[in-house]
């Protein structure tokens, strides 16, 4: 595990005991071992000694031990076993904590989502000191949203899927190739299915594969070309559809279910012009020959059309387009947001460098909080200061610049004062508070960062998480303009739960000078990969390469930063 992993995972255990109805001191323990980790700069593999640090005993610390070298301890195995598992989904219903779960545990025999709602319909729950009516209602309302299913699900909550579902069709023997289509493809933000696209000569062996897949929770359909499932990751379900072709349908087949159906629609009034039909399974002629390609480049070409992009294949003018200059994902040359452990990250700016080294990276920036965004132990200036030394002094064949993730504080002004951010290569302003605020106030605060002399870029502009919270508001079209006016950069921030700027706001720039970022804000090794969710998003856009200043190469990016630096 790493060191978020574990901070995490000692915050489960606290949770747990609270539900069992352990002593306080007891959960306040390996709390307080949480928040130590937090506060220590170091990643796992530069801490020799836990119980080293203040406020870790030694026995946390064998915990702690036990979980970087197993990836599990005895502790947190018995407590899962101990608590009835239809406990755990209930502490993700707002409100209620270990301490509240514990007692509807004990006091009322709560065991599930089922049994809480039969307990508030009857009232009890309000019986109990310190619930209440209105928490009563409350908690009602959210176990009957634990059971709804919505028609979409956020991609976010599909990767797990679709990391899972490649990793098995690669190492099947019976597929000949396979490609993930539909909305997924498309870089849409929220997807109704997987549709999974196999060529093989052995459909049985596959679909033998597939219905023996260990998480299915319901067979839909499983016919001799087409298998239907219902899948659990978590407590997420999952649907997703499998396509059994001949390799020679191939193409046609991924071309048709990658959609959109409006594009579809434009490529058969086409067909329809020559004198052919377009299918699944291939190209039609007037006497009836079908005529069948070995790739969808090789399908566009059929028609004298270049390469369609599944980004761009939402039926508006991309049959009379050409998409040389889209950015794609080998154009990216760094990474210029994440974090370290030195605030909320889990790996160590030598550990992230090396990272960004195996992506082939040119430079990278790291970019820890600030000091007013205390859950995530940001930054003071004494410490930023200090972090920026390490990163002048680490040795690694990749250009590191120093750089802050800075608050725009709730009245307008920014968590450090000029002197401190003038010297830092890469400034990136952002709201983490507030979002209630009305548009008028929540542009005055991004203003204020955009004419910050020193600010080179406004990080997730609008604090959406898709599915989960809305963000605050901003006139897009007024940001925009003042970050075309001095010259700031607007990031898209690749985190599949975030993609902000979304692809419709990138639309509205495309006509201004407006610089953009792309970036993962990876907070351990795996986001980095996040990247191409946030490429998949620009070139939903039509976003040049040129457009983006982490396509550049490390010498102009840095007289980039050089010359925004020394504005005034």
């Amino acid at each position: 595990m790493n060191k978020k992993d574990i901070i995490k995972t000692l915050e489960t255990i606290a949770v747990y005991l609270e539900v069992e109805g352990a002593n306080a001191f007891r959960v306040s323990a390996y709390r307080k071992a949480a928040g130590a980790l937090e506060r220590d700069e170091r990643s796992m593999e530069e801490l020799d000694d836990p119980a080293a640090l203040s406020g870790i005993g030694k026995g946390t610390a064998g915990i702690i031990n036990d979980l970087r070298e197993t990836g599990t301890t005895e502790l947190l195995e018995e407590l899962r076993e101990s608590i009835p598992e239809g406990l755990i989904p209930l502490l993700k219903l707002q409100g209620l904590g270990g301490k509240k779960i514990g007692r509807l545990y004990r006091e009322l025999g709560v065991t599930n989502a089922a049994e809480l709602k039969e307990a508030c319909e009857a009232g009890r729950v309000e019986e109990l000191s310190g619930f209440g009516k209105k928490s009563q209602e409350k908690i009602l309302a959210a176990v009957e949203d634990m059971g709804k299913r919505p028609e979409r699900l956020p991609v976010a909550g599909v990767m797990n899927a679709v990391h899972d579902l490649h990793a098995r069709l690669q190492a099947a023997d019976a597929v000949t190739r396979f490609e993930l289509a539909g909305s997924f493809r498309r870089g849409r933000e929220t997807v109704k299915d997987l549709d999974f696209i196999i060529s093989t000569d052995k459909p049985e062996a596959v679909k033998e594969l597939l219905l023996g897949l260990g998480n299915i929770h319901a067979v839909i359909g499983s016919g001799d070309t087409k298998i239907s499932v219902e899948l659990s990751y978590d407590d997420t379900i999952v649907p997703a559809d499998f396509r059994l072709v001949e390799d020679g349908a191939f193409a046609t087949t991924l071309h048709h279910f990658t959609g959109s159906k409006d594009h579809n629609v434009l490529m058969r009034q086409l067909a329809k012009e020559r004198g052919e039909k377009i299918s699944e399974y291939g190209v039609e002629d007037a006497d009836g020959n079908v005529k069948q390609f070995d790739t969808e480049q090789a399908f566009f070409a059929h028609f004298d059309l270049p390469f369609v992009p599944p980004e761009q294949r939402e039926g508006r003018d991309e049959l009379e387009q050409s998409f040389d200059d889209l950015v794609a994902l080998e154009d990216v040359k760094g990474d210029l947001h994440m974090h370290t452990t030195w605030s909320d990250g889990a790996q160590s700016i030598q550990e992230m460098a090396e990272a960004c080294i195996a992506k082939g990276y040119s430079y990278m920036a790291i970019t820890d909080h600030s000091k007013f965004l205390r859950v995530a132990n940001g930054l003071n200036e004494e410490r930023l200061a200090r972090q920026h030394e390490e990163i002048r002094a680490t040795d690694a064949d990749i250009q590191i610049f120093t750089g802050t993730e800075m608050d725009i504080l709730p009245d307008g002004t920014l968590d450090f004062e000029d002197a401190i951010i003038e010297s830092v290569d890469m400034v990136i302003a952002s709201i983490h508070s507030s979002f209630q605020q009305s548009e008028e106030e929540i542009m005055k605060r991004l203003e204020a960062a955009c004419r910050n002399p020193y600010v080179t870029m406004i990080a997730h502009p609008t604090g959406r998480l898709i599915g989960k919270r809305e963000g605050y508001k901003v006139d897009m079209q007024r940001l925009i303009e003042l970050a075309a006016e001095t010259a700031t950069v607007l990031e898209v921030n690749a985190n599949p739960s975030r993609l902000d700027l979304s692809a419709e706001h990138l639309r509205m720039l495309l006509d201004s000078d407006v610089r953009i970022a792309i970036n993962t804000d990876a907070h351990h090794f795996d986001m980095l990969e996040d990247m191409e969710s946030g490429v998949k998003t620009a070139r939903r856009a039509g976003i040049p390469a040129e457009r983006i200043i982490n396509t550049w190469s490390a010498d102009d990016l840095k007289a980039f930063l050089q010359t925004f630096c020394t504005q005034s």
